[in-house]
């Protein structure tokens, strides 16, 4: 008999606000808008999304498809979002 697997979810480690911040500044480095905007959906995740929906207005569901892989949220969504987990974004110049 194999081993018993399951998938990885990020959701379940990000718990504490350095973990979250951490998170979310290697994907605002480094990653996709596709990746940054589920990157922002694990952290949702890990908040609660039918919490995350009520604090912005938005719907459960649709929250769910714009933080997902495939999904593309607009800029409004994205800062209602952070606005909820209580994050902000901002601009620095790159690193050389």
């Amino acid at each position: 008999m194999g081993a018993k697997t399951t998938p990885f979810d990020p959701a379940d480690y990000l718990s504490s606000e350095a973990d979250i911040a951490d998170y979310l500044k290697i994907w605002m480095e480094d990653g996709t808008p596709q990746e940054i905007a589920r990157a922002i959906g694990d952290v949702a995740r890990s908040k609660g999304m039918s919490e995350i929906a009520r604090k912005t207005g938005l719907g459960r569901q649709a929250l769910y498809n714009a933080l997902s892989e495939n999904g593309n949220p607009t800029l409004e969504t994205l800062t209602a979002v952070l606005d909820a987990l209580g994050l902000q974004l901002s601009v620095q110049p790159k690193a050389a």
